[in-house]
């Protein structure tokens, strides 16, 4: 073992310099991952909301397409979608304008069904009691959830919907195999040039995790800001 430790040419591991000279083009592709990432996530909570009310619906042609649906995009990995999306559309004559906007497509649609997930535990974890308080107010279910249950809710949707939001970021990754210019794909360009790709990885994975790290700080930032407008109340 320690023959093995000694062998590795360590000054071969990471080259600051090459990393500095190259942060212009790598921040160049993070200008695209965070793009799609904040489009995909938008799109996938609005959708996963729809998704997971369907998925709580007493009507079973809102409830069994709800439920096919998180258990096909939950149980299939992220870049096959994003391979059928892609190259397997344009068989039948459906094609995008765009690798970036098929990301988008793809990664949405994946992650809706996470989020639907998010929203109806989250909705779930409200007591039951909230809902048969507002039916003694003669209050209908769209007033009850939007007045009641989802301000609620959503104390509780918070750190799993960020932590999708997590995934988000680092899932567009698989973009840059449909060569989508983004963080990875910018890595790998300058890998290719310089034959460094130790280097290249390293700092693109020290961007992303900076990147999460700012994501969790603005979730602990909304979580005390509502915990307090609660405690107000």
């Amino acid at each position: 073992m320690i023959e093995w430790f000694s062998n590795i040419q360590w000054e071969h591991l990471y080259n600051p310099q090459l990393a500095w000279d190259s942060l212009p083009f790598l921040l160049e592709g993070l200008r695209i991952t965070m793009i799609i990432s904040l489009f995909s996530m938008f799109f996938a909570l609005i959708l996963g909301i729809f998704i997971g009310i369907a998925r709580m619906s007493k009507f079973w042609f809102l409830r069994i397409p709800a439920r096919i649906y998180i258990s096909f995009m939950r149980g299939t990995p992220l870049l096959v979608f994003i391979f059928i999306l892609y190259y397997g559309l344009p068989v039948i004559g459906v094609q995008f304008n765009s690798a970036v906007v098929a990301g988008i497509v793809g990664i949405s649609l994946n992650f809706a069904a996470y989020n639907a997930e998010v929203v109806r535990s989250a909705i779930m974890s409200v007591p039951r009691g909230q809902w048969e308080a507002a039916s003694s107010l003669q209050m209908g279910y769209v007033q009850t959830m939007q007045r009641i249950i989802i301000p609620q809710a959503t104390r509780i949707a918070l750190p799993p919907t960020f932590n999708i939001f997590m995934d988000v970021v680092k899932g567009t990754s698989l973009a840059s195999v449909i060569t989508v210019q983004e963080l990875l794909y910018s890595s790998r360009v300058v890998a290719g040039r310089t034959y460094d790709s130790m280097t290249m990885y390293i700092t693109a994975a020290l961007i992303y995790w900076v990147v999460c790290i700012v994501i969790g700080h603005f979730q602990e930032h909304l979580e005390k800001r509502y915990n307090r407008y609660l405690s107000r109340r």
